[in-house]
């Protein structure tokens, strides 16, 4: 996508999801997505790579099925930087990238992925997403004014859907969880029923049941039908003790 022209300066969002890899945020935070465009807020999604590396499907294939997931999911805005797929590295060139991202865009909230797990790119964008965010509020950083004045995050989530922690809150997901999946289902490439790279990914029969029983999961953790959990490292602040969500007994 995107669905404006990304230099125009109506091209912001209020949520960006950034992840390594296009269908990344499908996976682990793409129902938040759908939650928060319902609420009203401009949501948009950044991916690291282009997918030339992976197992499955070229990169012009998942440039296409990333559009088609964008469309599905509503998000105002996506694009993807060159950052080499498998081996995303946390160097001040692909700091600078995501930051003259973020200066552009503006959100208030970026979801991250979580900083633990089995793909290198995954655990290294949560740290490089941290500090392309700080990086992107320093005011004599080296990057063209043409994309914005600095600016930081408000607020920044790790999406932990596969990650064996307790979450810090999950969101209810539940009136989008078809959406999401068929979000999902758009990246044919990958998930479509086929015989290359068979050992490595979920068949295509099962993903429905894989990605209801996750959501499930979660969801029954605070007493809703489906969810998705986040991680955030800030201790929450209360002051209206009747208003804390979720019953204990």
């Amino acid at each position: 996508m995107p669905t404006e022209d990304v230099a125009s300066p109506r091209a912001t969002v209020d949520v960006l999801a950034i992840a390594a890899h296009r269908d990344d945020v499908e996976q682990t935070c793409g129902g938040t997505l759908l939650v928060q465009q319902a609420l009203g807020w401009r949501t948009g999604i950044l991916d690291l790579t282009r997918g030339e590396a992976g197992t499955r499907g070229s990169a012009a294939e998942r440039a296409a099925e990333a559009e088609a997931a964008a469309r599905i999911l509503k998000v105002a805005h996506r694009e993807a930087l060159d950052l080499p797929d498998g081996n995303v590295e946390n160097t001040l060139a692909n700091r600078l990238k995501i930051a003259a991202v973020l200066r552009r865009l503006r959100p208030r909230v970026v979801i991250l992925p979580y900083w633990q797990g089995r793909h290198p790119d995954h655990y290294t964008s949560a740290t490089l997403g941290y500090e392309a965010c700080f990086a992107a509020g320093l005011s004599k950083l080296d990057i063209d004014p043409a994309h914005g004045k600095p600016h930081r995050p408000y607020k920044i989530l790790y999406a932990s859907l596969y990650a064996d922690v307790r979450p810090t809150f999950v969101v209810d997901i539940t009136p989008h969880i078809e959406t999401r999946l068929q979000s999902l289902l758009a990246y044919r490439s990958q998930y479509g029923a086929q015989d290359t790279g068979a050992t490595l990914f979920v068949p295509e029969s099962d993903i429905r049941e894989r990605m209801f029983a996750t959501a499930r999961h979660y969801g029954l953790l605070a007493g809703v039908r489906y969810a998705e959990p986040f991680v955030q490292k800030e201790v929450a602040s209360i002051v209206d003790l009747m208003t804390l969500p979720v019953q204990s007994i």
